[in-house]
């Protein structure tokens, strides 16, 4: 037994035999048949001039369409052989063909294909609950046969303007939307599209791009990134921008940068790069800069991974308002807001002082903060890079009226930290210029404007420094550049009393390091060459340590052998030898020859006959010459010799090496060149001159007896010791008398017993042992004693 009813919109169907009734959505459309439709029918079918349409779609319990159980055919009404690939059963007075299987082709045919077609629209349109589930009602867009294809077409004609797909946010203005109008958003996800459609209400919901039946309606596709620029101009409540924000998380940056940022200022920003998102503590006035911060509510992690900055006082600082701002405070605020009402200039510095004291910023950080209006002693704005901090350690050496202090109510007020981190001098400052081409036409500050910080033009007489570099280094056609100076600017402000101070100042990092450290300059054939500081250089040539130039003084106390070739000088203070070199002032040989050009001043003072050197002091100033390079060396025109005993200064070319003690007693008038033994050659070599032993032939010209040097020799000097000697009762030797020789051909000849002591230790290299062999050949029983003694060697 079947049972049919109808309730809200559905047929309910009872099957006695099965469990539970089955729900129908059905549309049924009829109407009088034209006579014309009817011409080429039979007379039966004339006598019967109307005609009907039925759709049935079966549905689940939520209302949602099933695939009908029945054969998928053309129902005439009963079922045909004609096949149906529509998603619903359709029930029709189709004429038939004499075979009654398949619908007849003719007008009749086409006229209710036509009303089904219609029929079928009218049931999409009036489907309810409105859910996605109706785009399975969709055909698709081929057919199954003659017939199927001509009801595909018909409806998909029919179906983009019915109104019955599902939006993402239905209300009950509209509850469907019509294929035509309704939109679908590629790449969103569903709280994104839920958002999203709150603007844009024609929106269809996520996860439906890959659905063929939106392209066979040709539903519109919208790119994601389309989809965030359509934003630009939307008003909406800086909560719904977050919710927005939050649905984001997780997309592709690329797909964002469009994306536009509510401001506290009440405008929208488009893409949230400069975009300053607000931290506990930001200061209030920032949308008097100019700045994009970003409305509270709205502040979203997103909107920092797409370029927004957290608006903290070091990136509030670093933007491009406030540096334009701060570059042109002394005139006017060309940076600021222009429908803001322009800050004055004691605004503008309350904020930025402000910003760099949370900053905790230190000198130099920011150097064009130095730009800065601030007001001085007498109320008029200068840059603070030109204004002293009263009671500073600056302000104590430097020379009176040669810069404003700043206003001492702004100084009280803020302290030393946050206006010496704006420029204001409270120490020496810095001057950082990286890549600087050493041209001296080009290292001079543009006129008109406040020089930038980096502008090597703000130190003193940098041209000339330029000029000197330039002497140093090998001429080229293309000026040289040193790849970064860090230099020490004012020094020329310093009054001339205060230089113990400043130079203790000095002396201290971060200016220690412009002081001592060289400057890498980087020549046109790719090599580097090192120079000398800027601030080394105009110390070296200034009065600052005693009145006097440090450059050729001696720090009191340094190495003995610069006594006499340098004056002294009271260095306290200064025990940081690298810093007393870089002011020029020599503290020891071995710093001044490992100096550039070192050897070269050492040579010259030694040649200057008003400057006393002692011999013991020529003696261990040549020994250390003697381990140079001798081609950094060079060759000088002078030399300071012992003569008769006696240092003085002598031609070059006629000084000799004293590297043969025996020859000494001929050397009568010869200039020599004390050097200990082991570096005669070198030295010699180093200045192209001859050894005496070169230099003075001594044949001995007396005959000696022949003796073997004692066992107790033997053990002291060790295995090179000659087996015998020559002992001369008087030995001569260019007519002079000699205690000892050793000839050429390696014979020892002595006329005493020092004689054959000295002998036998020079022969082993051992010459400070002539003593204890002296004393040997006296006394060979002293061996065990001068054995123990050797202990302590």
């Amino acid at each position: 037994t079947l049972t049919r009813s109808e309730a809200d919109g559905y047929v309910r169907i009872e099957d006695s035999a099965a469990e539970g009734p089955h729900r129908w959505r059905t549309v049924t459309h009829t109407g009088p048949l034209d006579a014309a439709l009817l011409a080429d029918r039979p007379v039966e079918e004339r006598l019967r001039p109307h005609w009907s349409v039925t759709w049935a779609v079966p549905v689940d319990d939520a209302g949602a369409p099933r695939y009908p159980r029945t054969a998928p055919v053309v129902h005439a009404p009963t079922p045909t052989d004609e096949p149906l690939g529509i998603p619903a059963l359709l029930i029709a007075s189709l004429p038939l063909d004499t075979a009654r299987r398949h619908p007849a082709p003719g007008p009749l045919t086409d006229f209710l294909v036509l009303r089904a077609a219609d029929a079928y629209a009218e049931l999409l349109a009036d489907w309810r609950p409105v859910t996605s589930g109706a785009l399975d009602l969709v055909p698709g867009p081929l057919g199954k046969g003659p017939l199927d294809g001509a009801l595909r077409d018909a409806i998909l004609d029919r179906l983009p303007r019915v109104a019955f797909l599902a939006p993402a946010v239905p209300t009950e203005d509209l509850p469907a939307l019509r294929p035509i109008e309704a939109e679908v958003v590629e790449g969103a996800g569903a709280e994104t599209v839920a958002v999203l459609a709150e603007v844009f209400p024609t929106l269809l919901p996520a996860g439906l791009e890959r659905r063929p039946e939106l392209r066979t309606l040709g539903v519109g596709r919208v790119p994601l990134t389309e989809a965030v620029d359509r934003l630009a101009g939307v008003e909406r409540a800086p909560g719904w921008w977050r919710r927005l924000y939050d649905s984001l998380a997780g997309v592709d940056p690329d797909r964002l940068t469009g994306l536009p940022v509510p401001l506290d200022s009440g405008r929208t920003a488009i893409g949230p790069r400069q975009v300053l998102l607000p931290q506990e503590g930001t200061p209030a006035e920032l949308a008097r800069l100019g700045l994009k911060v970003a409305h509270a509510e709205a502040a979203h992690p997103l909107l920092e991974k797409l370029g927004a900055l957290p608006a903290t006082p070091r990136a509030v600082l670093t933007t491009p308002q406030v540096r334009a701002a701060v570059a042109n405070s002394l005139e006017a605020a060309d940076g600021w807001d222009l429908d803001a009402p322009e800050p004055d200039a004691d605004e503008l510095a309350e904020t930025v002082l402000g910003l760099v004291r949370d900053a905790g910023l230190e000198p130099g950080d920011e150097p064009w903060l130095a730009a800065l209006a601030l007001p001085d002693e007498d109320g008029e704005l200068a840059p603070a890079g030109e204004l002293v901090m009263p009671g500073s350690a600056f302000a104590e050496v430097m020379r009176e009226g040669e810069l404003a202090h700043v206003d001492a109510e702004l100084a009280a007020r803020w302290g030393e930290a946050p206006l010496a981190a704006c420029g204001v001098l409270a120490n020496f400052a810095l001057v950082r210029a990286a890549d600087l081409v050493l041209d001296p036409d080009d290292l001079e500050p543009r006129e008109g404007d406040y020089p930038e910080p980096d502008d090597a033009g703000l130190l003193d007489a940098v041209d000339v420094w330029c000029e000197d570099v330039l002497d140093r280094l090998p001429e080229a056609v293309v000026p040289p550049v040193a790849t970064e100076i860090v230099a020490v600017r004012d020094l020329d402000l310093v009054d001339d009393d205060a230089w113990p101070r400043a130079l203790s100042l000095l002396a201290r990092p971060p200016l220690r390091d412009a002081l001592t450290q060289p400057v890498r300059v980087l020549l046109p054939d790719g090599t580097t060459e090192t120079v000398r500081s800027y601030t080394a250089w105009w110390l070296r040539d200034h009065p600052v340590l005693g009145g006097r130039r440090p450059a050729g003084l001696r720090a009191e106390g340094s190495d003995p052998l610069l006594a006499g070739l340098y004056d002294p000088a009271d260095a306290t203070g200064f025990e940081d030898e690298q810093v007393l070199r870089a002011l020029g002032v020599r503290t020891s040989v071995a710093a001044l020859l490992d100096e550039p050009g070192g050897a070269a001043e050492l040579l010259s003072r030694l040649a200057d006959p008003s400057r006393p050197v002692s011999g013991p002091q020529l003696h261990a100033l040549y020994t250390a010459l003697a381990d140079l390079d001798p081609d950094q060396v060079t060759l000088p025109d002078e030399l300071r010799a012992v003569v008769d005993g006696e240092p003085v200064v002598v031609d070059a070319a006629e000084a000799l090496v004293a590297d043969a003690p025996d020859l000494l007693p001929l050397t009568a008038g010869l200039p020599l060149l004390p050097v200990a033994p082991s570096r005669a050659a070198d030295l010699a070599e180093l200045f192209q001159v001859r050894r005496l032993g070169e230099a003075v032939e001594a044949e001995v010209t007396t005959e000696g007896e022949e003796h073997e040097v004692p066992a107790a020799v033997h053990a002291l000097l060790g295995p090179s010791t000659p087996a015998t000697y020559l002992e001369h009762e008087e030995l001569r030797a260019g007519g002079t008398e000699l205690d000892w020789r050793l000839t050429p051909d390696g014979v020892l000849h002595a006329a005493t017993l020092e004689g054959v002591a000295a002998a036998l230790a020079w022969a082993t290299g051992q010459w400070p042992r002539r003593f204890e062999v002296a004393a040997l050949l006296e006394d060979p029983t002293r061996t065990a004693e001068l054995a123990r003694d050797r202990w302590f060697d």
